[in-house]
């Protein structure tokens, strides 16, 4: 009797263990991760994704997959991110569009970019610039709206993007000028039109601005940060052309779905952090224009909602519609 009393306690025992050990949650990442990157291969964001991706690879010891999802302004790679399992294993690369400005511009957003997805860590960002042709009449950002005024003609600002239309049209109310938006399809074209003297003034990110400048084809009034950038200290910032308020930025992060678990988006920010502050990271960092964001999950969101209250009043301010 005490033997069969025994082996039917080492039984239970035995499919107690395997039930507990069948009920922890597997190690995370228990397999490949993806990044959806809501851009075309080669653009800013994608490098950042792919050069990240890889050096998170060798610290996960799984392959970091990165997958472009042009489209939308960033809906397809949102709408894929949200179809994803919440497990983590699903990134997505997103930027003030997807992350801020669709939820101004675009109207019966199919998502919600507060509520279905959450902010993981930030990559990087750049002022946005106003460029003219390098021979333009016009030296300073006050040139221009001088001469708005004086000829009592509205502000002819090009952009390709609902995000550089509310930069523009942020121009138009601080100054009480009115705006002609020029839409573009991309920013190359843009800047085409800018050096062959087609546009006076074309909003673009800074960092797409470099080349032409360094050609002697182009000319930078001034840029929307908080500060100069360094390696271009002769640029002014709005602030200091009389415009304190005017400081925004082009900026990308990774976000993942809402309901992923805090400790899975806690241990993903902390290996964000160490791929950006590693030695590779950083040396990665000071080739590029844009700079480091390096903000947490916490701070990045408060950041998105401070760029989401700036440009909802802009529009506001504006009278534009989401379409």
């Amino acid at each position: 009797m005490n033997t069969v009393l025994r082996t039917c306690a080492a039984l239970l025992a035995l499919i107690a263990g395997s039930a507990c050990a069948q009920s922890q949650p597997a190690p995370f990442p228990n397999k490949a991760l993806r990044i959806f990157v809501p851009f075309n291969a080669g653009s800013g964001a994608d490098s950042s994704s792919r050069f990240y991706g890889e050096l998170m690879s060798k610290m996960f010891n799984q392959q970091v997959l990165v997958e472009n999802r042009p489209g939308g302004s960033g809906v397809l790679a949102v709408q894929a991110t949200r179809q994803a399992p919440p497990d983590g294993h699903t990134i997505l690369m997103g930027s003030n569009s997807p992350a801020v400005v669709n939820a101004i511009a675009i109207k019966n957003l199919p998502y919600d970019p507060f509520k279905d997805i959450r902010p993981l860590y930030g990559i990087s960002l750049t002022p946005v610039a106003f460029a003219v042709r390098a021979d333009s009449p016009h030296k300073t950002i006050n040139d221009v709206i001088g001469a708005a005024k004086k000829n009592n003609t509205p502000l002819q600002l090009g952009n390709y993007s609902a995000g550089y239309q509310l930069v523009a049209a942020w121009l138009g109310t601080t100054t009480s000028l009115p705006v002609t938006h020029i839409p573009y399809k991309g920013g190359a074209q843009m800047l085409t039109d800018v050096v062959g003297g087609q546009l006076d003034v074309g909003v673009i990110d800074f960092g797409g601005t470099i080349e032409l400048m360094k050609g002697g084809r182009l000319r930078v009034l001034a840029i929307t940060g908080d500060k100069r950038e360094p390696k271009f200290p002769d640029i002014p910032t709005m602030k200091e052309s009389g415009f304190p308020e005017f400081e925004t930025w082009v900026w990308s992060a990774f976000f993942v779905r809402a309901d992923t678990p805090n400790d899975i988006v806690d241990k993903l920010a902390a290996y964000v952090h160490r791929a950006m502050t590693s030695e590779e990271g950083r040396a990665w960092q000071a080739t590029q224009v844009s700079a480091p964001l390096m903000m947490g999950p916490k701070e990045l969101g408060e950041f998105q909602l401070r760029e989401y209250n700036r440009f909802k009043r802009v529009a506001e301010l504006a009278g534009i519609k989401p379409e």
